[in-house]
């Protein structure tokens, strides 16, 4: 269950100490019945290696789309400060994306998603997204992001597991598998699903629990090669995945911040933003395997 602060465009918890013995118990158990690295699909009679790509606020923020770290994650309501110093009001997270908010003001909740809509419209896929869609001619390729954007999808990755939600999705608010897609429209008040129950953002917001764990935790299980892109790993229960991989799985973190307690561990640290050092990784993976692709296209 998440307990503090929203993710990036998601909602997370956020915890600045290593991984707890408990934290990796409770999602060790999501893996029973798994299947192994072992039972990869052949593809024109040769075994490809399973990559599994683990993504964070890093990636989409090259893109342009705020995060939710620091002051800057604030978002700007463009409405008047109450204390009348001629600025705007910007609300912090626990205002606009929280179950407590949306039962206070869900209009407010509606606008504020609306606009994170907006902007993820405008975005475009960055060379990271656009090489890690290019590792799919070479390996089977699973991306599990934090992210709720579609930039991924945008890039061309076939298969994109997310686990705080997609922004541009609307659900029931009383059944949780009535979903839509929204396109280019956004979600008011009085949209309402056949049962009549309010329609909301399809995101995950802080205080709920992650549906998705399980599938992401089966997912990393099977990895070969862990791939962490754009995230320090210091946010929960996300970063907890990122210790699940097989023991002779090979560990990859590209972030411009990396802490000291990853440095220490057996990932690989590439310390760059991802559209630098993305490419690099995807083109000694590709290299390395064999395969000779030639798809750099414009990254």
């Amino acid at each position: 269950m998440l307990s503090e602060g929203e993710y990036r465009q998601g909602i997370i918890t956020m915890r600045n100490d290593p991984p707890r013995e408990d934290d990796d118990d409770d999602l060790s158990n999501m893996l029973d019945g798994a299947p192994s690295a072992s039972m990869h699909l052949p593809v024109d009679g040769q075994q490809k290696q399973r990559v599994v790509v683990l993504t964070g606020a890093g990636i989409s923020a090259e893109s342009g789309l705020r995060t939710f770290r620091g002051s800057d994650g604030l978002w700007d309501s463009g409405e008047p400060n109450p204390n009348g110093d001629g600025g705007t009001r910007a609300f912090r997270v626990e205002e606009v994306a929280t179950p407590a908010a949306w039962e206070a003001d869900p209009d407010r909740v509606l606008r504020f998603y609306n606009e994170r809509r907006k902007q993820a419209r405008s975005a475009k896929p960055n060379a990271a997204h656009k090489a890690l869609s290019s590792l799919q001619r070479c390996f089977e390729v699973d991306i599990i992001t934090q992210n709720v954007d579609d930039l991924h999808e945008r890039a061309g990755s076939a298969r994109v597991l997310h686990l705080h939600g997609e922004v541009m999705k609307a659900r029931s608010t009383r059944n949780y598998d009535y979903l839509i897609e929204l396109g280019s429209n956004d979600i008011s008040l009085g949209d309402t699903c056949p049962a009549g129950s309010q329609m909301r953002p399809h995101v995950v917001w802080f205080g709920e629990e992650v549906p998705a764990m399980t599938a992401a935790a089966e997912l990393v299980a099977q990895a070969d090669i862990l791939l962490c892109v754009g995230t320090s790993l210091q946010v929960y229960p996300a970063a907890s995945l990122a210790f699940l991989a097989p023991d002779e799985a090979r560990r990859i973190v590209v972030d411009p911040h990396i802490p000291e307690s990853i440095v220490r561990t057996t990932f690989e640290c590439i310390v760059k933003p991802a559209s630098e050092g993305v490419p690099s990784i995807v083109r000694e993976l590709v290299r390395d395997s064999g395969c000779h692709s030639n798809d750099h296209g414009d990254w």
